[in-house]
């Protein structure tokens, strides 16, 4: 019993991991899931569009407040999303 116990908590705990890594790097604003895709991924004007003005921007920098959560978008010089970031 004890080893069953063991066993679903580690397919459990692993599962979790998993699930964070695929949706590192992105964040919801409203309907639309906003990530870093990489060089065809969404820029500037994608994220204006879906997630509206940032809270506030510095440099390449855009920081959107989703209730108690922060997220950190980075863009590259071309415009496009370098990678986003929980920032707590």
């Amino acid at each position: 019993m004890k080893i069953k116990t063991l066993l679903i908590t580690l397919i459990a705990a692993f599962s979790m991991l998993m699930f964070q890594s695929v949706y590192a790097g992105s964040m919801r604003c409203g309907s639309h899931i906003i990530s870093d895709g990489g060089r065809t991924g969404p820029g500037a004007y994608e994220v204006l569009k879906r997630c509206g003005e940032p809270t506030f921007r510095q440099g390449n920098s855009w920081v959107y407040e989703k209730g108690k959560k922060r997220y950190v978008i980075v863009f590259k010089d071309s415009g496009q999303i370098s990678s986003i970031k929980r920032a707590n």
